[in-house]
């Protein structure tokens, strides 16, 4: 292995603005895993290739902590801890069957720190450290944060030849382990805001929509209605299958650019654009039909309040309704439901919802034209 280590020494030393101390330690520590790794994998011992296999490994490992390296101290913190919570969030919940995504959070912090903490005692053990080892330097930090990675990401093998993460193995343990009484401090969730290049920006309807979920006020009533909003968009995207959606929103309320969230979800631009567009049709189905009333209440744009048109804007958007909206309307704010409705107005239910969705749609369009 001298030779990879001489390799990674090399490209640590070029690359880096580490100690030459430093550079030796950590290339030193890289290739003994690769070492073992090649020395424990059959699959490896037997293709014959052992040296391109050990090469291939540790450009690997180079790689990974180049990156958290070049990233910083503090942005590399928050791209690991964005990339496990992606990873284990669906597995933790809170307890009593709540669902809230402040709790989630809160629970994953507290989850993670001690996932943290093992990772590092792994780290000591593996690389025969002593007990008290703590990374100092910079490219020591990024060692560490590349094999906290790896490690979270570990196969661990089940009955009937399945496998799994190691760190959602972990989670799922967490989340059992919660006792029913258990509290959790949601002041200390921190709550992240839309941020990011997305072609998108400039839509009004996700606009609007990204300050109802970065809003980070937690007073009652609005602060629960906040998480609400949330939650319910959390279970719409799980009803539907949407997992990659529900993933996507997660980290832009950790307001990640979308550079940081293709490594995360490890997708190219044009996949996360994609990505992007149907998680933005489904926000705008979940916002105008599947719970409008919700949306627009936390908007203070409910039918009370003239679906949020000023005197001026309600009067010039019923004129252009026709006959059969109007009605439509009045009987809405009569109070009456979907299927009474289209009773009343020789509809289907799922006409009257159409119908219901262009008048939303519309009032949507004067609100976002007069902000403009």
């Amino acid at each position: 292995m001298e030779f990879i280590i001489q390799s990674l020494y090399q490209d640590l030393h070029h690359q880096t603005k580490a100690t030459k101390s430093h550079c030796w330690d950590v290339a030193q520590r890289l290739a003994t895993e690769v070492g073992r790794i090649c020395q424990e994998s059959q699959r490896i011992q037997t293709s014959g290739e052992v040296e391109s296999w050990a090469r291939t490994l540790a450009q690997h490992r180079l790689k990974q902590c180049l990156r958290y390296y070049k990233l910083g101290s503090k942005r590399g913190r928050v791209q690991l801890q964005s990339l496990l919570s992606s990873i284990v969030y669906r597995y933790i919940l809170p307890p009593q069957g709540s669902s809230s995504y402040q709790g989630r959070v809160a629970l994953i912090e507290d989850f993670l720190q001690g996932f943290y903490l093992e990772a590092l005692n792994l780290f000591r053990r593996e690389t025969e450290l002593p007990a008290t080892y703590t990374p100092r330097s910079l490219l020591q930090l990024a060692e560490y944060m590349a094999f906290c990675e790896r490690y979270a990401k570990r196969r661990i093998p089940l009955p009937r030849r399945r496998s799994q993460q190691l760190i959602i193995l972990r989670a799922q343990t967490f989340s059992q382990k919660q006792p029913p009484e258990a509290s959790v401090d949601m002041d200390s969730a921190a709550e992240g805001g839309y941020g990011g290049s997305d072609r998108d920006h400039g839509d009004p309807l996700v606009q609007q929509l990204r300050l109802i979920l970065s809003d980070g006020q937690q007073s009652t009533p609005e602060g629960s209605l906040h998480d609400t909003v949330i939650d319910e968009l959390l279970r719409y995207f799980e009803d539907r299958n949407q997992v990659d959606c529900a993933d996507y929103f997660i980290l832009r309320l950790r307001d990640l650019s979308a550079q940081e969230i293709e490594a995360i979800l490890e997708v190219t631009p044009r996949q996360r654009d994609y990505l992007q567009q149907r998680f933005k049709y489904h926000l705008i189905r979940f916002a105008l039909s599947h719970r409008w009333e919700l949306v627009h209440q936390w908007l203070g744009a409910d039918l009370d309040h003239n679906l949020g048109l000023t005197p001026q804007e309600w009067h010039n958007f019923y004129h252009q309704l026709t006959e059969q909206q109007q009605q439509l309307l009045k009987l809405k704010q009569d109070g009456l439901d979907a299927a009474a409705i289209a009773t009343q107005l020789s509809l289907t239910v799922t006409q009257t919802e159409k119908q219901w969705f262009k008048l939303l749609e519309m009032a949507w369009d004067i609100r976002n034209r007069s902000v403009s």
